[in-house]
């Protein structure tokens, strides 16, 4: 990543830092279509995101785009659900990177209960599109 990104990103998560304390869920900074319309017909978007210690990004799919996600600090569990109900899940550490395939179930959870984990996920559409599924659908088994 180049000094003047890896710049950004930092200085929108330090922005973004206070707004955590004493929650469990994801903060969640979008720069898509509806955000940002110069995005319209570019085909990408992106979300700064924040994991408070333990943290969770509770299970969800994006229907019109693949995602990669980077790790900027911390470590950071993931995991998605194969078109054949097969189970895929990773630690990642900076600067390691995941991609879930579009339309496929995934999550993301903060393992640690000390320490935020700050991230970057990058989607092939200005209009990846998020549908969460209820935490009562399913039990997860994703320790928060």
């Amino acid at each position: 990543m180049g000094k003047i990104c890896s710049s950004i990103a930092f200085a929108i998560i330090l922005a973004l830092a206070t707004s955590f304390l004493g929650k469990t869920a994801a903060v969640v900074t979008k720069a898509s279509m509806k955000e940002f319309p110069a995005l319209e017909g570019q085909g990408v978007s992106v979300a700064a995101l924040i994991y408070p210690p333990s943290g969770i990004n509770p299970p969800h799919a994006h229907p019109r785009a693949a995602e990669l996600l980077i790790v900027i600090q911390g470590v950071l569990e993931v995991g998605f659900v194969d078109s054949t109900n097969k189970l895929f899940t990773q630690t990642l550490q900076v600067p390691e990177m995941f991609i879930f395939p579009k339309g496929l179930v995934h999550f993301q959870v903060n393992t640690r209960s000390d320490s935020p984990v700050y991230v970057l996920g990058m989607f092939g559409s200005a209009n990846a599109g998020t549908v969460s599924l209820p935490s009562t659908l399913f039990a997860s088994g994703i320790s928060a």
